[in-house]
């Protein structure tokens, strides 16, 4: 690589650092805190939504990246337009092929960040998250440890706990339970311990009542019990199988898979296809975006006013490649013969960038200089 190469892609490597740590931050806030709520509002501590948040950030950086690409590219050649570096480039005989060259280096690059993310990373990440979320389910001790208030931890749940000893043990205990149509029961025990056992958690109770309300007749039946063990994980889907999600699946996986496998994993056939194929196509798809922007920004004269009209052209052609996505994804899923669909984004993309590279080619001079 020339001096020139190495100039240019170390500026679009620093300023897409730059540019992806911003993008991915306001992302992260905004998902963050929906995360943030649901999981303190069981009664998660902060280290659990930390974990949480880690392991979403592979699909987050996947999904920022191309943008963060284009936006690094625009900024870096609008700049050398503005301190007329292209115009000294362009007179000194370099075609504009030559110019975008470092820039084609950069989208081969970020295509193989996109392939470790997509392939290994995002997939591994969203296996550990949809565990970790079993596991939190599961894990009643959160839901339950907030002494002295009422809490629900289902529709039809009801839980009062007075005081909380260090050593986890519940003093003076409320349950309400009104999960069986027509019966309420109604537990209070003077002491309580949540433990887990190979069925789920339990929550067991210790000298206390059960108040058994018949509403239809309105009896009321009372026991006293020494110690009484209740399933609360029966109540708040702790018995569920876990699901797969297409998402966490390796790629050779999903390309190879077949009505078999999809019936075994109950996710069907087509989205198995089309995952497979869109995390390839998502790797091709980066290496046009910067191509697209540096060569739209090529195609104009030099101006004080700046080349605002030519960033407006590179956001037009890019936008739209996202409604290409959706219909190729959409077709894919409703055939997965028609796989060669989920290639669309990147076959329009490499169309585009080879048009905007041959217009700005034929600019041999290029840029017109205006006197300030």
């Amino acid at each position: 690589m020339g001096q020139y190469d190495r100039y240019v892609l170390r500026q679009l490597v620093m300023l897409f650092g730059f540019f992806s740590l911003v993008l991915v931050s306001v992302y992260w806030v905004n998902q963050a805190a929906r995360l943030f709520d649901s999981l303190i509002a069981d009664g998660q501590n902060v280290s659990v939504f930390l974990e949480f948040s880690a392991l979403t950030l592979p699909w987050i950086v996947q999904l920022i990246l191309p943008v963060a690409a284009i936006v690094a590219t625009l900024y870096i050649f609008n700049r050398m337009i503005g301190e007329s570096e292209l115009v000294v480039l362009q007179t000194a005989g370099l075609s504009a092929l030559r110019l975008l060259r470092p820039v084609l280096v950069f989208g081969l690059l970020m295509a193989v960040l996109i392939g470790i993310l997509g392939h290994f990373l995002a997939p591994t990440a969203r296996a550990q998250f949809i565990d970790r979320q079993d596991e939190v389910r599961d894990d009643l001790t959160g839901r339950f440890l907030r002494a002295g208030e009422f809490i629900h931890p289902t529709g039809s749940l009801t839980v009062y706990i007075r005081e909380i000893t260090e050593l986890g043990e519940f003093r003076d205990l409320f349950l309400q339970d009104s999960s069986n149509r027509g019966v309420e029961v109604t537990y209070s025990a003077t002491n309580a311990l949540l433990v887990r056992s190979s069925t789920g958690p339990r929550l067991v109770m210790f000298d206390g009542i059960a108040q058994t309300l018949d509403l239809d007749t309105g009896r009321l039946a009372t026991v006293s019990f020494s110690d009484f063990t209740y399933d609360v994980g029966a109540l708040i889907d702790g018995g569920d199988l876990r699901q797969v999600d297409v998402r966490e699946l390796p790629t050779p996986l999903l390309l190879s898979a077949d009505d078999v496998m999809a019936e075994a994993l109950n996710i069907p056939i087509a989205h198995m296809v089309f995952e497979g194929h869109d995390r390839i196509a998502q790797s091709l798809f980066v290496i046009f975006v910067p191509l697209i922007g540096a060569a739209s920004l090529m195609l104009g004269s030099f101006s004080r006013f700046g080349v605002w009209r030519q960033i407006l052209v590179a956001v037009l052609l890019v936008l739209p490649m996202q409604i290409v996505r959706n219909a190729g994804e959409a077709a894919v899923r409703a055939d997965e013969d028609a796989w060669l669909m989920a290639y669309a984004q990147p076959a329009v993309a490499a169309f585009v960038a080879t048009i905007m590279v041959a217009l700005a080619m034929r600019r041999r001079k290029g840029w017109r200089a205006i006197p300030a």
